[in-house]
């Protein structure tokens, strides 16, 4: 414990010391908003992927692999064929010449001034402010679940610390502060990794052993995901199942594509000097890419494994079916003690990496594109909005990881990146490659895609309902996991039928 605590000492250390430079380096807005346009390729790579790969991928989507198998791997590829080469190459290049030809600090205010709209910079910014806390809190949830398993901390106390440490250096810092952080921490991450895959396969006795055992486990796939197509971990979900669509529509093709139109990513693109500089970050980026999530989605199915072998149960039952809490579980219960500590290091990286610029974003969403195009004021003023709008950003976060349920961190990341796909690729993309289209073209689209997803948006927080035919909210719910508890009276209660949306049930299991 006290290793553990004393090794995040130093960590906040350099964190602080990072972002005081970057302070001290921020002069004007531009500084603030765009890093003065100047990074390097490493650091800009190393932010773009620190930035989107954190615990909500780390944790949430680790603990999904375990759920759901090995092909989540298939989202993996999306994230270097479509996160980095399609949108460093393709999109970033337009995006970095457009946004300096129009003096663009911002993503919706890139949009605002492609279409000479400022509706859109003015929704854009306004739908960037109100929803990007609901992607952030899971995030925070993710690293906060961490601290809860690793230190004894209690969860709720955990959000509140974590939060007041990572607003400091965001508030007053800007992208210069959270760029240096950000590239510190990506590099961390990649040891981790690497370590963690190590000692995984060790455990098993190498990749086709452990692809062996794995694979000879399907039978004991929970009820409830073969009612709903899983076949096994290795074997994936059954063509056409509502299993298989809520892995490939909602969490490959919804994140993997999503990426393209996430305006925390987006603005990357905006801080470096050259397209040269956005050509070598390709490289970082995928061998980032390669290391993080590769080694988190395949060591989550292979949790099964090793928790089955040591213990005779599957992971979620290790995580007493909070899928948040797998990860965390299985550092702390199979790695070695010395992994745990350092790996709880290569969490609070991963958090505030993202953390720091989901706020960052959502400050200047408000202070930028939607106060500036209504006050009239300029530079200085919109600058000290955003630093207020920041600071919003950040207890609107604490508020939704206090109150969103169990289980929700793949959940609310899916939902944030399906928002943002249909919101704003179609403007995006259209507005970077084709002259011709108008700005009522963008409205509509923008405005189509923004329904859509909104109108489903209780899926993904919303507690699922009890089995049909349980009597009354006072029963206590069927578990389909084994327990040291006397079981409920079940009446017509079936774990293994599914009783709400295929979304619900596959992340459920109360």
């Amino acid at each position: 414990m006290t290793a553990k605590i004393l090794t995040a000492l130093v960590y906040f250390a350099v964190v602080f010391y990072l972002g005081y430079r970057g302070w001290k380096e921020t002069q004007s807005s531009d500084d603030y908003m765009l890093a003065g346009r100047k990074m390097k390729s490493f650091v800009m790579a190393m932010s773009y992927g620190a930035t989107f790969i954190s615990t909500s991928a780390i944790i949430g989507f680790g603990g999904a692999s375990a759920m759901f198998g090995l092909d989540l791997l298939w989202l993996m590829v999306l994230n270097i064929v479509v996160g980095i080469v399609i949108a460093m190459l393709v999109f970033g290049k337009r995006t970095r010449r457009m946004g300096l030809a129009l003096n663009a600090s911002t993503f919706p205010e890139l949009l605002g001034r492609r279409y000479k709209s400022r509706f859109i910079q003015a929704f854009s910014g306004g739908t960037v402010f109100v929803f990007i806390p609901l992607y952030a809190a899971a995030v925070l949830i993710g690293i906060c679940r961490m601290l809860e398993i690793s230190l004894g901390i209690d969860f709720h106390l955990a959000l509140v610390v974590f939060t007041l440490l990572l607003a400091v250096y965001v508030i007053s810092g800007g992208m210069k502060a959270v760029m240096y952080t950000e590239a510190f921490q990506g590099c961390i991450m990649v040891g981790m990794m690497l370590v963690l895959l190590y000692v995984v396969w060790q455990k098993l006795g190498g990749f086709s052993q452990g692809f062996e055992l794995l694979s000879s486990m399907a039978p004991l796939m929970p009820e409830k995901l073969k009612a709903l197509g899983m076949e096994g971990w290795t074997q994936g979900a059954r063509a056409g199942s509502p299993m298989w669509l809520v892995i490939w529509t909602t969490l490959i093709y919804g994140v993997g594509l999503g990426v393209l139109a996430q305006p925390q990513l987006v603005v990357r693109f905006m801080t470096v000097p050259n397209d040269r500089e956005l050509e070598k970050g390709v490289i970082y980026g995928t061998l980032f890419i390669l290391l993080i999530p590769g080694v988190i989605y395949s060591v989550g199915a292979f949790t099964n494994a090793i928790f089955y072998k040591e213990f005779g149960k599957l992971s979620i039952q290790m995580a007493g079916g909070n899928i948040d809490k797998i990860i965390p579980t299985f550092i702390e219960t199979i790695m070695p003690n010395w992994y745990s500590t350092l790996f709880l290091l290569a969490m609070l990286a991963a958090a505030m990496s993202t953390l720091a610029s989901q706020y960052h974003v959502g400050g200047t969403s408000l202070g930028r594109d939607v106060y500036e195009q209504y006050a009239q004021k300029r530079s200085s003023a919109s600058v000290k909005v955003a630093r207020y709008a920041v600071t919003a950003t950040v207890f609107i976060t604490l508020l939704w990881a206090w109150v969103l349920p169990g289980s929700i961190i793949a959940r609310a990341t899916a939902f944030f990146f399906g928002l943002c796909l249909a919101t704003f690729l179609p403007a995006y993309l259209l507005g970077l490659f084709w002259k011709g289209m108008t700005r009522a073209g963008a409205i509509t689209a923008m405005l189509g895609g923004f329904a859509a997803p909104c109108s489903g948006c209780s899926s993904c927080t919303a507690r699922p309902p009890p089995a049909s035919g349980c009597a009354g909210p006072s029963r206590a719910p069927r578990r389909w996991y084994p327990t040291r508890q006397r079981a409920a009276s079940s009446g017509n209660c079936n774990s293994s039928t599914p009783t709400s949306s295929p979304f619900r049930s596959a992340f459920s299991f109360p």
